[in-house]
């Protein structure tokens, strides 16, 4: 058996030399190296941004999108979406472990959820069974290979593969909201009623206390009544993230013309860097969960207005950060109804 690299860099066919997450194509053949994982997979979970992007462009077309899918790990050898860059997640069985594989308690045949990104695993699909618009989650027929230095977590017994697959998709979004908010913080989540939103804002709530505000920014007027009705948080806007100075006049009238301690982004669209920027104190911190974020626009755009603040790029990794999104699961009950009609 052929050795292989901890991080898959033996994978990368073009540009030689890089990692596999920004290379353009990798080696999708499904025979492991001695220390990489051989999954079965179920079901893909492609993150939102890419998941909208590649419906837009179909046209909502079912056919068309499975045509699409196809041809993006055809020519990529990974599901990873070449508008947004980004990609999602999986869940299969363990088919085969490679000797030198560092975790020797998992076990052929267990069930696990890829915690790192469609965008650098190589996969490869031999039937797509069905594309599910309300959850963005693709049932397939599949292959997928996890490096030795690729996280994962074991399927818990007491939640719903899909439900848990839904979660663990955007656990980094809650694990770093646990990490940024504090006791009395003011907080503006932009984005608020989707999967990362609905665990940002209960993560929020919770760490900001009663003495803090957790402001909702949603475009949804439904998905906005939601929030209000599971009291996930003290203040709601029904507004388009991409109308920068509608929602900043909002937030300042909520928050007296102070802004806000943290905010974070967990939309699916462009051009809500600003929107971002601008609602947030000065010293204060903005976290870019959304994929959709450009990172030379936030950069460029907060120098331009003259603000002071930190801009944290959306790291989707954070230690603990799936049994802590499960364990919101776990906690609320309204959460855990919410995800199970919405995502399984």
């Amino acid at each position: 058996m052929k050795k292989g690299c901890k991080y898959g860099t033996h994978r990368v066919i073009e540009p030689k030399g890089t990692l596999p997450q920004p290379a353009l194509k990798v080696d999708n053949t499904m025979s492991i190296y001695d220390n990489e994982l051989l999954i079965d997979v179920t079901t893909l979970n492609i993150d939102s941004a890419s998941f909208t992007q590649i419906k837009k462009a179909c046209k909502g077309d079912i056919e068309k999108m499975e045509e699409m899918i196809f041809s993006i790990v055809e020519e990529r050898g990974k599901m990873q979406n070449p508008v947004t860059g980004s990609g999602g997640m999986l869940i299969g069985k363990v088919k085969e472990i490679g000797p030198n594989f560092p975790d020797k308690s998992l076990k052929i045949g267990d069930k696990i959820a890829t915690l790192v990104s469609l965008s650098l695993t190589p996969l490869k699909i031999s039937r797509i069974k069905n594309i599910n618009f309300d959850n963005d989650q693709v049932d397939v027929e599949a292959q997928a290979i996890l490096f030795e230095s690729g996280i994962y977590a074991v399927l818990p017994d007491d939640i719903p593969e899909k439900l848990a697959l839904a979660v663990l998709d955007v656990a980094g979004a809650p694990a770093q909201t646990e990490r940024l908010v504090k006791k009395g913080n003011t907080v503006c989540i932009i984005g608020g009623g989707g999967k990362s939103g609905v665990l940002c804002s209960y993560q929020a709530m919770k760490n900001a206390g009663p003495t803090g505000k957790v402001i909702v920014v949603e475009y949804s007027k439904e998905n906005a009544q939601r929030i209000q009705d599971l009291n996930l948080a003290t203040h709601v806007i029904v507004a388009d993230a991409t109308n920068v100075m509608e929602v900043y006049n909002k937030v300042m009238e909520i928050t007296n013309g102070e802004g806000c301690d943290v905010t974070i982004n967990n939309v699916n669209v462009p051009s809500t860097e600003m929107t971002s920027i601008l609602v947030t104190k000065d010293d204060g911190l903005v976290y870019f969960f959304s994929m959709a974020t450009s990172f030379s626009k936030a950069a460029l755009g907060a120098e331009g207005v003259g603000k002071d603040i930190n801009l944290i790029v959306g790291n989707g990794y954070a230690r603990g950060h799936a049994e802590l999104s499960l364990n919101i699961i776990r906690e609320s009950e309204t959460v855990k109804e919410l995800f199970s009609k919405l995502y399984v």
